[in-house]
């Protein structure tokens, strides 16, 4: 099964020490060999990188871990091909338009009868489930919210109902940003961490590495990361409950759903 990462800060800042630890799951201490990727927003722009390739092998991963992009959202994901082709079309995040935004997403886990959710402008390039269930979603969005909608808690309530929706096929573990809002789903497994003043050390799980966020940091900075399983090893990471959305904006959870 794939697993995700994720990030949402109130500064422009760079995941180099997480993804240093994750990247080493795409076919090192994981599995996940069939192809990896990440997006950043950053500065109102998008930008993305993907390689069907394990991620623990990959030029392209190196230069990610080594080039400190600032973004104040990221989304990453590695697979382990269940549904489709070990190839560029079907290796996440998968992004598209809505309302004028990227809508940025990325799925971990596996559903069943996927192929009957009716899709509408929204079409997948791939093969996937995943891809699938995301054109599926942003088209039920679009359909209830023509336009950008004013009442925010709605299209979230609303995002959570279709998200219990796909839970009920599968697992739908979800990464979800539009910009503005990074969106998280758990269905099975999902945690998060929220570091913030005074900041300390973290060491790595999957890695020998190990930083001191107070020499990279302000007292102002608030960071939250996301990952299917913790990255970290000396720290207390929250786990999500089953059927549980968060809503985060620049490191806050800014609103939770539950069942």
């Amino acid at each position: 099964m794939c697993e995700l990462l994720g990030m949402s800060a109130n500064v422009p800042t760079d995941i180099c020490f997480s993804f240093s630890g994750f990247l080493h799951r795409g076919g090192g201490t994981g599995p996940h060999r069939d192809g990896w990727g990440i997006a950043f927003y950053e500065e109102g722009g998008y930008r993305e990188f993907r390689d069907p390739h394990p991620s623990v092998e990959s030029p392209i991963a190196r230069l990610i871990r080594d080039y400190p992009i600032k973004s104040e959202i990221v989304i990453s994901h590695i697979r382990q091909a269940n549904v489709g082709g070990v190839r560029l079309a079907n290796t996440h995040p998968f992004v598209r338009e809505m309302w004028g935004q990227p809508w940025c997403y990325a799925h971990n886990g596996q559903l069943t009868g996927w192929q009957t959710l009716p899709l509408g402008v929204y079409q997948p390039v791939g093969d996937t489930d995943s891809e699938h269930a995301f054109c599926w979603l942003m088209g039920e969005l679009r359909r209830a919210f023509p336009d950008p909608p004013g009442d925010r808690e709605g299209l979230w309530r609303l995002l959570h109902r279709l998200c219990e929706q796909l839970r009920e096929l599968g697992v739908f573990n979800l990464l979800l940003a539009d910009g503005e809002y990074l969106y998280t789903f758990c269905s099975t497994k999902l945690a998060h961490i929220t570091r913030r003043a005074p900041f300390g050390r973290a060491s790595l799980s999957d890695a020998e590495l190990k930083v001191n966020f107070a020499e990279h940091t302000t007292p102002d900075d608030v960071v939250s990361v996301l990952a299917t399983e913790p990255l970290t090893d000396n720290e207390d990471w929250v786990r999500m409950t089953p059927g549980e959305l968060l809503v985060w904006r620049q490191g806050e959870i800014y609103a939770r759903f539950k069942t």
